[in-house]
């Protein structure tokens, strides 16, 4: 059966529908203009960002919500090194994501040709797969070979450059069905010496993280936990992996840990980690577990065999996603030891105690009293969204995490990610409130994506913290150089103004009283709204001041 020779551009277009491609986010250039106009008459909805790390972010986003690749182009040299943020997010995150790069004709290369960038050495170490497609005809085979490495294993980032004289060569191609995402199941053997290690462990701890999870997976294994009383921790910025609310829920295993909690791991004879590597921030710089060999016994299930025994050497190694690995647990009789009800009981209430304090902080605004609105009066379905900095701390401590697909946070501890997730959550999830939480540094990585949320008209909500400062450096700063301040202190505009001038509600909140009408009168406006929140810099941590830090430091030294 003869077919219509279509053009490069229009295959790249074709294949991603036939892949189920839901949103294309990208910021244009004339290095893909054929793409560009084939998306004219697509299925695909096309988000327009206003810098490439921001639609790489909304992309990676869309990969963590959907488990499916979030799509991202970019043109050439410049586009792609900006976009470049985002593809580390997903590769320290395992998210799948694609990213086109429009790339220069293929009779230039080698010649320093404009904005000539050789991809394969730029993203090699941070990108899955990287390839330059070089005839029209592979565009569907190397499309769907980009979603199953995007997909499989320990999921991950894959760049596609795109030479702009291929995009206008016409070519016939063969069409390929949507991937199906491959799960891999433990083998009878294993889950029996699992079911043998569990019941010989007095003091057991499951750890929850990485991706190629899902509300069923999640379901399934808070079902095996509450029948068996066992106590279950998220690793970082993965809470939403495990009901706060639930009684065997013990905590988060990540920055500013619960000092109870992390004694607990310690102290486990067993530790089970699902889905997660357990890198350094959640392993507290890798001293909670010994590297090679723990000194707790260790099952690792992990969906890329390449993980397991990279870092730690498991007592049982299981290569399992998630999914497949919960499917054969919910089917294990498990006999109970008599000890796992009483330490279930404890680990819940020490985490209750840790997530419900409400510490005073310097200055007129008290952050606890805005989380504790926020807990009284949001609903669970509500999605949170923030980058990196000490702001961040308020929502991972004290916020409780109820369902699945609720947060969004690097786990590479990425600034400016807050901004551009909500943006793609709300596009994803028009019905659901969507609160971006945002430091003032933070927040200006890529706050020219207020745009992006302004004409899309995603009513996003936009939570500035404002101290004036980088905080977290600062903090270190003052442990490391006490008093030798250096490149920290920010002169910031008037953030509720700019968001003003880019169509949306906005207001400003000097204390905790203002928060919630503050907040209630931004939900009502029908707009994309922006609260700016003025926080003391003395107030750097829930339990230190930035002057404690200090004169610890200069005491000690």
């Amino acid at each position: 059966m003869s077919q219509t020779k279509r053009t490069g551009g229009q295959l790249i277009v074709d294949a991603l529908e036939d892949q189920g491609a839901e949103r294309v986010f990208c910021v244009p250039g004339e290095s893909y203009l054929a793409v560009l106009d084939a998306l004219y008459d697509a299925s695909i909805p096309v988000t327009l960002c206003r810098q490439e790390g921001g639609a790489a972010m909304m992309a990676e986003a869309w990969g963590k919500m959907t488990g499916k690749p979030g799509i991202c182009m970019v043109t050439r040299g410049p586009g792609a090194t900006n976009a470049s943020a985002g593809v580390h997010v997903a590769q320290q995150d395992s998210t799948p994501m694609i990213l086109f790069v429009g790339q220069i004709a293929r009779d230039m290369r080698e010649r320093d040709a404009f904005q000539e960038v050789n991809y394969r050495q730029m993203f090699g170490s941070i990108a899955k797969w990287v390839a330059e497609i070089d005839q029209p005809d592979r565009i569907p085979e190397m499309i769907s070979r980009a979603y199953h490495v995007a997909t499989s294993g320990r999921p991950g980032p894959v760049v596609l450059a795109l030479p702009e004289d291929m995009l206008i060569e016409l070519a016939e191609a063969q069409s390929v069905p949507a991937m199906r995402p491959i799960e891999t199941h433990p083998s009878q053997h294993q889950m029996e010496e699992f079911r043998e290690l569990l019941e010989g462990a007095e003091r057991p701890f499951f750890i929850l993280g990485g991706s190629r999870w899902s509300e069923e997976t999640c379901d399934t294994f808070r079902a095996f936990a509450e029948k068996n009383s066992l106590p279950v921790g998220a690793s970082f910025r993965r809470q939403m992996l495990f009901d706060n609310g639930h009684a065997c829920y013990a905590g988060d295993v990540g920055i500013g840990i619960n000092p109870k909690l992390k004694a607990r791991i310690e102290n486990s004879d067993l530790v089970v980690l699902l889905g997660d590597i357990l890198s350094e921030m959640p392993s507290q710089s890798y001293s909670m577990l010994n590297i090679p060999v723990p000194a707790q016994k260790v099952v690792h299930i992990h969906p890329g065999a390449e993980e397991l025994g990279r870092m730690y050497l498991p007592t049982l190694g299981i290569n399992a996603s998630p999914a497949g690995f919960c499917e054969v647990l919910s089917k294990l009789d498990l006999k109970q030891q008599s000890g796992w009800k009483a330490q279930v009981e404890e680990a819940h209430a020490d985490y209750l105690a840790w997530s419900g304090a409400r510490p005073k902080v310097a200055g007129d605004l008290q952050m606890a009293e805005v989380m504790e609105w926020i807990e009284n009066n949001l609903d669970d379905t509500t999605i949170f969204a923030n980058g990196a900095g000490n702001y961040a701390t308020w929502v991972h401590r004290f916020h409780r995490f109820r369902k699945y697909n609720t947060q969004l946070a690097p786990t590479c501890g990425s600034m400016g990610y807050g901004l551009p997730a909500a943006v793609a959550a709300k596009l994803k999830f028009p019905e659901r409130d969507v609160v971006c939480f945002a430091g003032d540094g933070c927040l200006q990585m890529t706050i020219q994506e207020l745009a992006t949320a302004a004409q899309e008209e995603a009513n996003i909500m936009v939570v500035v913290v404002d101290n004036g400062i980088y905080g977290t450096i600062r903090m270190h700063q003052e442990r490391e150089y006490p008093g030798r301040i250096s490149a920290t202190t920010l002169q910031n505009p008037n953030f509720a103004d700019v968001a003003k001038a880019y169509g949306y509600h906005s207001s400003t909140v000097k204390t905790a009283d203002e928060f919630g009408p503050a907040f209630e009168a931004a939900k009502a406006s029908g707009k994309p709204a922006l609260l700016h929140l003025h926080l003391d810099p003395e107030a750097i941590t829930p339990i230190r001041s930035l002057t404690e830090i200090r004169e610890a430091s200069m005491a000690a030294s």
